[in-house]
């Protein structure tokens, strides 16, 4: 049910510096309003209070996707999850970054919504932190000691809760993707924009010839206080020739690792159910191990 707003102070800084003068001026009482799909909602709906909100949408260089020369890739936090999805370089050479993005909401709140915010809202089941997590990413957080970069394995602390002090998260970095392949995949009650109930991210870098498994990851969401790297299921995995029971055994790996609660979208069971599902479903597509390969013999 909707209520009625309560009165906040609404400011919106021309520069990074002059937004980090206001975050540091009201602490806690700042809220920073990137696309305003999780901030407004959450202070309509669920009673957040909010004295100052700081808008940084005025200032420049905070959105855009920049490919490096070395393969990299820099988005910057106030791009939003559309331009993610249009964007021809991430769908080509960071497909499951493309595929988490291209899950959230309805196409007019994909236009709105950030990356940064989605990131920053900390929910368990954000639909790009699973992806970001499995590519490596990291984020990029400026405040008054100047910047830092921080794993975003290391940034969520918790539902609602990151690692950022007083500071701002101005952009993400994901290392070279490589020639893995990976994909994300997402349950919900509705097809469509709905939040996940269970969502897994999975790259592996497998030797075509072989079926040898270099380095693989799997990032669980909406099972845990926060994404979850199930690494037991990694290393399963890793160092191995991919078969079907060691396919087996890494799903299994992940359901044990996961730490679901019950609630009315979902119980506990059927969450960590859902996880061997979906982790044994994407492992299969991502190896390329389906019916009729040869990693399956043996």
């Amino acid at each position: 049910m909707l209520s009625k707003l309560r009165e906040f102070q609404y400011l919106r800084p021309r520069s990074l510096d002059e937004a980090e003068e206001l975050i540091q001026q009201f602490g806690p009482d700042a809220r920073i309003l990137a696309g305003g799909t999780d901030l407004l909602v959450r202070m309509k709906e669920r009673g957040l209070r909010a004295r100052v909100v700081v808008d940084l949408k005025a200032i420049p260089g905070l959105a855009g996707i920049h490919a490096e020369p070395d393969g990299s890739l820099r988005i910057g936090a106030l791009t939003t999850l559309g331009d993610i999805e249009r964007s021809s370089h991430i769908r080509a050479h960071f497909p499951l970054l493309w595929q988490g993005a291209s899950c959230v909401g309805s196409v007019q709140v994909r236009n709105r919504a950030t990356v940064g915010g989605n990131l920053c809202n900390a929910s368990p089941a954000a639909d790009t932190a699973p992806p970001l997590l499995a590519l490596g990413g990291e984020a990029i957080l400026r405040g008054e000691r100047g910047e830092r970069r921080l794993l975003l394995e290391k940034f969520f602390t918790g539902p609602g809760r990151t690692a950022m002090g007083q500071e701002i998260l101005v952009g993400i970095s994901i290392p070279p993707n490589g020639a893995g392949s990976s994909l994300y995949l997402k349950h919900s009650p509705r097809r469509a924009m709905d939040i996940a109930i269970v969502s897994v991210a999975v790259r592996l870098d497998v030797d075509s010839q072989t079926g040898v498994c270099g380095k693989a990851s799997i990032v669980l969401g909406a099972v845990a206080p926060v994404p979850l790297r199930a690494r037991a299921a990694e290393q399963t995995l890793e160092g191995q020739r991919l078969t079907a029971q060691r396919l087996e055994d890494a799903a299994r790996a992940a359901q044990e690792a996961a730490q679901p609660i019950g609630d009315l979208r979902g119980t506990a069971a059927y969450r960590r159910e859902m996880v061997w599902v979906l982790t044994r479903r994407a492992l299969v597509e991502a190896s390329g191990a389906g019916e009729g390969s040869t990693f399956f013999q043996g």
